[in-house]
């Protein structure tokens, strides 16, 4: 039986270990899978293709987390973000299904990089951001989820706030199915959707359940600022190889 986008089993198989982790990683932090999934991606085929498999992924692993995060969900900040967002997201989707495999590559990987670079800063804000702050982060958000790295910005503004990690988890896994849902259809009126993303999606929904359960149960146990740490330095090797594989 052939494989999806032309893959041999070497390649499918660090792939679906990619999954694995990404689902490990987002059950535990609240972000990272889709960047973490489309980062490696880049090395072993072209990443456009993976984006709404990852955006399925991402809608499917909150069915499993909502029971426990409803309560915690930080709505003040998720309203303005999801606005900023849903008025982005049609032209950069759109981009995406036009550009070739190098330029994708390439636009992931540096945006993933200066993402992590910011986190590992320390960078934190000063003042109390209102809602038009949290729309422009909505906006810049929007604009990189056509990549399906759209948790990124997020997730740097959040992570330099005073919130709690319980909380910052719970809004990630919110606000990431809500740009998602709005995400999919777009995807699939741009051709991005095919046949070939439903069969990868059926593929990966075991390693998607095993991942995200020993996530959340790492979480219970451990603190999330220490595992998000480690998650950043993945992403950034993973950034980091990408720009490599794109330029050489």
């Amino acid at each position: 039986m052939s494989l999806p986008l032309g893959l041999t089993i070497g390649p499918a198989a660090a792939l679906g270990a990619a999954f694995f982790l990404a689902a490990f990683v987002r059950g535990y932090s609240g972000f990272g899978f889709s960047a973490l999934v489309v980062a490696f991606a880049g090395l072993v085929t072209n990443p456009v293709f993976l984006v709404p498999v990852v955006v399925l992924c991402e809608i499917a692993m909150t069915t499993v987390q909502t029971r426990g995060i409803l309560p915690l969900i930080d709505w003040r900040r998720l309203r303005p973000m999801l606005l900023g967002a849903a008025i982005a997201m049609p032209v950069s989707v759109t981009i995406l299904a036009k550009v070739g495999q190098d330029p994708a590559r390439l636009a992931i990987s540096l945006f993933i990089l200066a993402m992590c670079l910011l986190l590992l800063t320390g960078w934190t804000l000063k003042r109390t951001i209102g809602k038009t702050g949290h729309i422009g982060v909505g906006l810049v958000s929007g604009v990189a989820n056509g990549a399906a790295v759209g948790g990124l910005p997020v997730a740097a503004f959040m992570a330099a706030q005073p919130i709690s990690a319980p909380v910052f988890r719970a809004t990630m896994i919110a606000y990431l199915t809500a740009i998602d849902l709005i995400a999919l259809p777009i995807m699939w009126a741009n051709g991005l959707v095919t046949k070939e993303t439903a069969v990868i999606f059926v593929m990966v929904i075991p390693l998607l359940a095993l991942g995200i359960w020993l996530g959340g149960r790492r979480f219970l146990s451990a603190s999330p600022q220490s595992f998000r740490r480690m998650a950043i330095g993945l992403l950034l090797m993973l950034s980091v190889l990408g720009l490599l594989k794109s330029v050489i």
